[in-house]
């Protein structure tokens, strides 16, 4: 009952809050333009000046850990492999291969992510989790773009991106980065400005969790929800078991084991939605899946961390 309680403390307080968001917008004290606009500020602003701050002050060499980055990449690979095969073998639409693919690996690391860790472990597992993200952001990229496209490898209309450019411009990449070297050289903020983003950041991801909410929608939920169904259930059952696996393999233990799940069991991407409509994806269905695996992602988490919680982690 003590882990139970422990865990709802945990994961509670970040639904109410998605929950309060969704509330919100249904009594119409904030809409559409709202929650874009704040989407919008979150990803360009606050969240860049979160990480820079979180991660430019710890002490990277402490923190950062190559085999947690590697064993978490590799499963978001394993996660693209399984799915573009699996779709490829039950010969499915090129629109709906790429958008199931995309949405069974593909996980809302900032947003929710952040806001899981840092409730399970404090600010330090907030730090921990920002170097994975700015690591593992390029990742997804590259695997959310080729799960787009190799379904439509032989449709001239499919405009190619540059991933390049997409990774380089990627802000969440910048800040990120930026933090490192900051925390590599062992840069001093100086105290005006560290207090001036302790209240700046502290605004970051109860902003970002009020936008989740108020872009809820369950009429979002249609279509095939068989399809659906299964890519929630792979991004938010298979994708933890098999980063479990692989930093047991790679030896990653404690806190930064909990952090690796966590992050692997985030509800898929909003920005998978944005993609399917952008590259002839079946935007229905990714919209279904984001919309699914957040509302699940709530019973999952509390599955997930009472498990590392039984597991003295």
């Amino acid at each position: 009952m003590h882990l139970l309680s422990n865990t709802l403390i945990i994961v509670l307080p970040v639904f109410l809050v998605i929950a309060l968001g969704y509330l919100l917008f249904r009594l119409r004290l904030f809409g559409h333009q709202f929650v874009q606009q704040t989407n919008k500020l979150v990803y360009v602003v606050f969240l860049q000046l979160l990480l820079f701050h979180t991660i430019g002050k710890a002490d990277f060499t402490a923190y950062f850990n190559g085999s947690l980055v590697l064993a978490s990449s590799l499963a978001i690979a394993c996660g693209f492999l399984l799915t573009f095969f699996y779709t490829r073998q039950r010969n499915y639409p090129a629109p709906l291969r790429g958008s199931f693919c995309q949405g069974a690996f593909r996980g809302n690391l900032a947003y929710v992510g952040l806001a899981i860790c840092l409730n399970a472990y404090g600010d330090d597992g907030l730090t921990r989790a920002g170097i994975l993200m700015g690591f593992l952001v390029p990742v997804l990229n590259l695997f959310a773009i080729l799960a787009l496209l190799l379904p439509h490898q032989n449709d001239s209309t499919i405009k190619q991106p540059n991933w390049l450019t997409q990774v380089a411009l990627n802000p969440l990449i910048i800040a990120s980065f930026l933090g490192i070297i900051w925390s590599y050289w062992q840069i001093s903020i100086p105290i005006i400005i560290d207090r001036a983003l302790d209240i700046t950041t502290a605004l970051t991801l109860p902003l970002a969790l009020l936008a989740i909410g108020g872009s809820f929608s369950l009429e979002r939920i249609k279509g095939d929800l068989q399809t659906a169904g299964l890519a929630t259930l792979i991004k938010l059952g298979l994708m933890p078991i098999v980063a479990a696996l692989l930093l047991k393999l790679f030896q990653v233990g404690g806190t930064d084991f909990g952090i690796g799940i966590l992050m692997a069991g985030t509800p898929t991407a909003t920005a998978t939605y944005i993609m399917a409509d952008q590259m002839k994806g079946d935007a229905e269905l990714a919209g279904s899946i984001v919309m699914l695996s957040t509302l699940c992602s709530a019973l999952s988490y509390t599955f997930i961390l009472l498990l590392l919680q039984s597991a003295g982690l």
